[in-house]
């Protein structure tokens, strides 16, 4: 490799280690340009471009690799996009037939169906997933070709199997929109934000051609890939999705999760911000810029977001909700507890448990037991068989000594409702312990730290247990444990037990 094209891959590299897509892409473009048949650099090169949304290098890229016989399947994603934009038919029946061929292609008669091509023949079998986006993709073909009737037929039959997914319901609604808006509003009937916003702007609905069509099976695979190792294909679906209609914001909202799963912070938050406040799924951009600063580690800056969105006045209790779960997180419980009874009464009757919950949860935090109190036995009284509800109340009463006999009748409910919880089984643990039953106690709180090791409560209870059952050494050695991850009072309480043991046997 020479000289410059060397510099600019080393540099193109360390880059792409920062997440820094768009200068990696212009450091892979350089080096490409010195060594365009170099499949090495092209493969990076695809990447970070994509990633960056420069198409013409991930194209100029994949053809190197196409060229090296190395392409990887999804390339003819972009390929078959590039291709309906042109209305190249010779294209897209070249893509489809590749993709056929791929592991992607359950993929190929979905896309032909849209482009009026005989489906190319496919012999990989068809899993739950493929079924069920052939399926929706079948009942917007009904509707996009003016078969109305079986259209909404098809529609309601998958909306009666899968509970409504929103972004089903949208698509097919914009369809419909056409020839039966009223038909079109009963889909987005409900209290979902995005739905109810797009009820708002439904419009004329949309013709449903393949550039519909495409761009929103894309969309809807890049939503469903949110799991460690599908980042290069949710960004390679929804950049391919905008390129068939980019004023789509639901391609851009998967792009931009995709991006920061894959340390593309800047660019992801970059992608959001191009979502405008009064398109249907501003909310959802919204809720994952929070996301996205949460996961980088900036708690901070999720927190500063979170409040800019619930001080508006037009606050949804969505974003009301989402600020306050940030401050009981920042260890503010007071204003967490006061943001959370806004919540409640925003919510009126329709408040389900966990919001009653939470606010317990943020009371008890702050020091407001007698607060709390009445928020935790609502929460049980609306969701009796809730393992999270009746752990808290339970284990807070035993932990005070109060109501012991009720509440760990209430931890013996929720451990058999959840007996793989940790967190549940040291909570029972504890209450046994409280009770002077070292015997049922240990093994529960011995199970409890091998699911979650790292736990700082659940090892200084099982510290605690040692200490009283004499087994002095494995006591320490559990409080060691428990004070790697442990600050504030709660690294100062295990320093003095460490060095003296527990006041009591009973902390």
């Amino acid at each position: 490799m020479p000289v410059t094209s060397l510099t600019a891959y080393v540099k193109a590299r360390a880059a792409d280690a920062e997440g820094h897509v768009t200068v990696a892409a212009q450091g892979y473009a350089m080096a490409l340009a010195a060594q365009p048949s170099d499949p090495v650099i092209a493969v990076r090169a695809l990447g970070q471009a994509l990633a960056a949304g420069d198409l013409p290098l991930a194209r100029r890229a994949g053809a190197v690799l196409r060229d090296a016989d190395v392409a990887p399947p999804d390339l003819d994603i972009l390929a078959f996009s590039d291709a309906v934009v042109a209305r190249d038919a010779k294209g897209q029946r070249a893509a489809l037939d590749r993709l056929a061929e791929s592991p992607l292609g359950f993929l190929a008669p979905l896309l032909a169906s849209w482009v009026d091509l005989p489906p190319p023949v496919v012999t990989t079998d068809l899993g739950a997933i493929p079924r069920r986006y052939a399926a929706e993709n079948a009942a917007l073909r009904l509707l996009a070709t003016g078969q109305t009737v079986q259209g909404i037929a098809a529609t309601r039959a998958l909306l009666s199997t899968t509970g409504g997914d929103a972004d089903f319901r949208l698509n097919a609604a914009q369809l419909l929109a056409r020839s039966d808006r009223e038909a079109a509003r009963a889909l987005l009937a409900g209290n979902d934000p995005v739905l109810a916003r797009a009820a708002e702007t439904l419009g004329r609905g949309s013709k449903g051609d393949a550039r519909f069509g495409v761009s929103r099976l894309f969309a809807r695979m890049a939503g469903d890939l949110s799991a460690e190792g599908t980042e290069a294909l949710a960004i390679m679906l929804s950049r391919s999705a905008l390129l068939l209609d980019p004023d789509y914001s639901r391609a851009r909202i998967a792009l931009a999760d995709a991006l920061a799963r894959d340390d593309a912070v800047a660019e992801a938050r970059t992608t959001l911000a191009s979502i405008p406040a009064g398109d249907p799924f501003a909310s959802t951009a919204n809720a994952l810029g929070i996301v996205i600063l949460q996961r980088a580690g900036d708690l901070s800056g999720a927190l500063a977001l979170a409040r800019e969105q619930a001080v508006r006045r037009d606050a949804s209790t969505a974003s009301l909700r989402r600020y306050g779960d940030l401050l009981l997180e920042s260890n503010q419980p007071a204003e967490a507890a006061r943001i959370y009874a806004r919540v409640l009464a925003q919510a009126g009757p329709d408040a389900d448990w966990t919001l009653y919950l939470q606010r317990g949860a943020a009371l008890d935090r702050s020091g407001d037991w007698a607060g709390a109190l009445p928020m935790l036995r609502r929460a049980v009284d609306l969701a009796p068989q809730e393992p999270a509800a009746l752990n808290y109340l339970g284990y807070a009463q035993v932990d005070r000594g109060e109501n012991v006999a009720e509440a760990t009748r209430m931890l013996e409910r929720a451990h058999a409702l959840a007996p793989k919880d940790p967190a549940i089984a040291d909570s029972l643990g504890w209450a046994r312990f409280r009770a002077g039953n070292l015997a049922a106690a240990l093994p529960l709180i011995e199970g409890a730290v091998r699911q979650a090791p790292d736990d700082v409560e659940i090892n200084e209870h099982l510290g605690d247990l040692y200490w009283a059952a004499g087994r002095r050494v494995e006591a320490r050695y559990a409080w060691r444990a428990a004070a790697v991850s442990a600050s504030g009072a709660d690294a100062a309480r295990l320093a003095t037990k460490l060095a003296n043991g527990p006041a009591s046997s009973h902390r």
